[in-house]
């Protein structure tokens, strides 16, 4: 891998320790770290031009000073900085676009207090044409903080329909899980069958479930054969959950380093919004969370 890992910041908590997450990632991928700050519209209109100059100033020392901590604590890491213009939902994804991954705080420095994940997060996610990690406000002490020494009963979480697989996300799991010498979770939510709670359908005896719970079992096998045997050195385990698929992630999630899910966005919204499983995982989920996936 050589396309860089890419932060954004802005100078609050959420985005440095999301830079710090980011720093992780990139020595362990072997690539420089970008720290991208974005530089908003300024209210009202055309920006004054000794207000740009201040605005620039602050970026600058704001970015300094977050390559001289990380520098710091990671000497091997290679880091450098940058300002882009723009509304950070609009300037992250466009810097990105030679990016490996792009890393984002859940929330930045707005919002409000309770809220997990911000709007401009939630966008980020849908429309950049990478990966995108959003790393949650307040994650588990020693899960997915970067505490935890990879290996030591680290774990990545990944969310497949083998009905509809989306091939990049069992291809970032299990990197991301060779990399860390971490297992993998592989998790599949089922339904029972359109007929089996139908109105006609007075019960479903434990019979036909196991049938066709083993039908989701085989199915899932086979469509990870062939990743299973491009990764020897993973240690991989399957479950089939008959569980929405938004629960099902939620409770796998937990105590994990990591959790891959699809990008899939709702065509019924406005600006390819993320669909309705990614956005709720998103906003119960306690660790990092990688988007994976095509946008559209």
């Amino acid at each position: 891998m050589s396309h860089p890992v890419l932060a954004g910041i802005d100078g609050s908590e959420r985005s440095l320790a999301a830079a710090e997450w980011a720093a992780r990632e990139a020595l362990l991928r072997g690539v420089a770290l970008r720290l991208v700050r974005a530089l908003p519209p300024f209210p009202g209109g055309a920006v004054p031009a000794p207000a740009m100059q201040t605005l620039h100033h602050l970026g600058e020392h704001m970015l300094r000073r977050a390559i001289a901590d990380l520098g710091a604590r990671y000497p091997d890491l290679r880091v450098r900085g940058e300002q882009a213009a723009g509304a950070p939902a609009m300037a992250l994804p466009a810097a990105a676009r030679d990016a490996g991954l792009l890393v984002v705080g859940a929330r930045g420095s707005g919002g409000f207090d309770g809220l997990a994940v911000g709007s401009v997060a939630l966008r980020v996610a849908a429309e950049a044409a990478c990966p995108v990690v959003l790393v949650p406000d307040r994650p588990v002490e020693g899960i997915g903080d970067g505490t935890r020494v990879a290996g030591d009963g680290a774990e990545v979480v990944a969310g497949f329909d083998a009905h509809r697989p989306v091939g990049e996300v069992m291809d970032f799991a299990f990197s991301a899980a060779e990399a860390r010498g971490a297992r993998l979770h592989v998790v599949q939510a089922w339904a029972l069958p359109a007929e089996a709670v139908s109105p006609q359908k007075l019960f479903v005896t434990e019979e036909d479930r196991a049938t066709w719970e083993d039908q989701e079992v085989l199915q899932l096998s086979d469509a990870l054969r062939t990743r299973m045997d491009k990764y020897p050195e993973v240690t991989t385990r399957t479950d089939v959950v008959l569980l929405h698929p938004a629960q099902a992630l939620v409770n796998a999630s937990r105590g994990a380093d990591l959790l891959v899910v699809g990008r899939r966005t709702d065509p019924r919204a406005p600006e390819g919004r993320l669909g309705p499983v990614t956005h709720a995982v998103l906003h119960h989920t306690r660790c990092p969370v990688a988007v994976v996936g095509h946008v559209g």
